[in-house]
């Protein structure tokens, strides 16, 4: 693990020896750090493994750490101009830290800063899209803090998700309601049982009424298509006498007035669903920078489940929660309106963080945000578009 950390200084270091011209400022990086993730030892991992790296690239670092949750929302809203902004938590950090962002007045401006995270959580579900996969915590860490320096970025999409009256959530990964994602929360009850403890928080859920279905109905509007990606730099400015001949010839020759075309009216599907767990995901997971339609997936599973196969597909869903088995029924949508009976108790995963369940609307904002990631990882991305 020193070696690893040694190697990485020493590649940050390269970075922090380039010259730059004393008229352009040093870039400016905040940290968002969440100290109780990873069961507390968030802080210290930070500190020994990306906290160095980071430092000796020559960036002005600001480590921001938080103290409750909630508490990187208030922040973000508080929060100047940076050049860089830096997760270091699991997805519950990432969750708080891209909704504070989102929920500000000036988000057009501040949603093109790019993001980086360091996974230092207990589930840090983004970091299988943008790294590659590593058993080696330090070297996990390190090989992300490093990405952040090499300034490779992909656009993720946000899912944004609005109750009737609470203000909206923002989420990387999405939303799971049903009776897996209801088991996988106790699992951490029965750490006794070691490895079978996974088993058996699924097997003793079957004991309540069976099967177990979650009645909702569901609106939905197909893909849409994606939009010509705008270029990063700005053209140079014609020079004057160009601009002085459009301004004389739209003086002398002024264009047509446009007829206002009528707006068709949105095709919504409506749909009555019994299902066991419903789960609305990004295409974050399966990042294709290629395809021409940006959706969400929703997957609605099967209600007609045995109890064997809720507790093997139950294990699966703990290492893969947006898994879509056979027998679903899959749809691709834009948007989408999720109605509950009254009376429906119960509670949302959102990006694996606890939301009570109530109406939602979900809408999908396409390319929204732009992550750090390992350069070799968007070369697979395009390389597997390509094949």
């Amino acid at each position: 693990d020193n070696l690893l950390r040694r190697a990485a200084c020493q590649e940050a270091q390269a970075f922090g020896n380039q010259l730059i011209p004393s008229s352009v400022p040093l870039k400016k990086a905040t940290v968002f750090l969440n100290p109780a993730a990873c069961k507390g030892k968030a802080r210290n991992l930070f500190e020994k493994n990306a906290a160095p790296i980071l430092h000796l690239s020559g960036m002005d670092v600001t480590v921001v750490k938080t103290d409750y949750e909630g508490q990187a929302k208030k922040l973000l809203e508080l929060m100047e101009n940076t050049d860089l902004i830096i997760i270091a938590g699991g997805d519950g950090t990432v969750q708080e830290v891209i909704t504070g962002l989102l929920r500000r007045a000036d988000e057009a401006v501040f949603s093109k800063i790019p993001i980086g995270f360091i996974p230092l959580g207990k589930t840090c579900t983004l970091s299988q899209t943008l790294y590659p996969e590593s058993t080696n915590q330090v070297y996990h860490i390190i090989n992300a803090t490093l990405a952040i320096l090499k300034g490779e970025t992909v656009p993720l999409d946000v899912l944004q998700i609005k109750g009737e009256k609470e203000q909206p959530v923002f989420a990387v990964t999405g939303l799971r309601w049903g009776s897996y994602r209801d088991a996988g929360v106790k699992v951490s009850k029965y750490w006794y049982l070691g490895p079978l403890k996974t088993r058996a928080a699924h097997f003793f859920s079957t004991f309540k009424e069976w099967p177990q279905k979650r009645q909702a109905a569901l609106m939905y509007l197909g893909p849409t298509e994606r939009p010509p990606e705008e270029p990063d730099e700005k053209p140079s400015r014609p020079p004057l006498y160009v601009r002085l001949y459009r301004r004389l010839r739209l003086y002398w020759s002024p264009p047509p007035k446009e007829i206002p075309q009528e707006v068709a009216p949105e095709d919504w599907e409506e749909l009555k669903l019994s299902t066991i767990e419903l789960s609305i995901a990004t295409r974050n997971r399966q990042l294709d920078l290629t395809r021409t339609e940006d959706f969400m997936d929703i997957c609605i599973e099967a209600d007609t489940v045995t109890k064997g196969q809720f507790v093997n597909r139950g294990t699966q869903k703990m290492r893969d929660p947006h898994m879509c088995p056979e027998g679903s029924q899959c749809i691709q949508a834009s948007r989408c309106i999720l109605q509950l009976p009254e009376g429906t108790e119960g509670s949302f995963g959102i990006d694996n963080e606890e939301y009570e369940a109530m109406p939602v609307e979900v809408k999908l904002l396409p390319r929204k945000l732009r992550f750090f990631c390992d350069p070799r990882m968007r070369e697979q991305m395009f390389h597997a578009a390509v094949q």
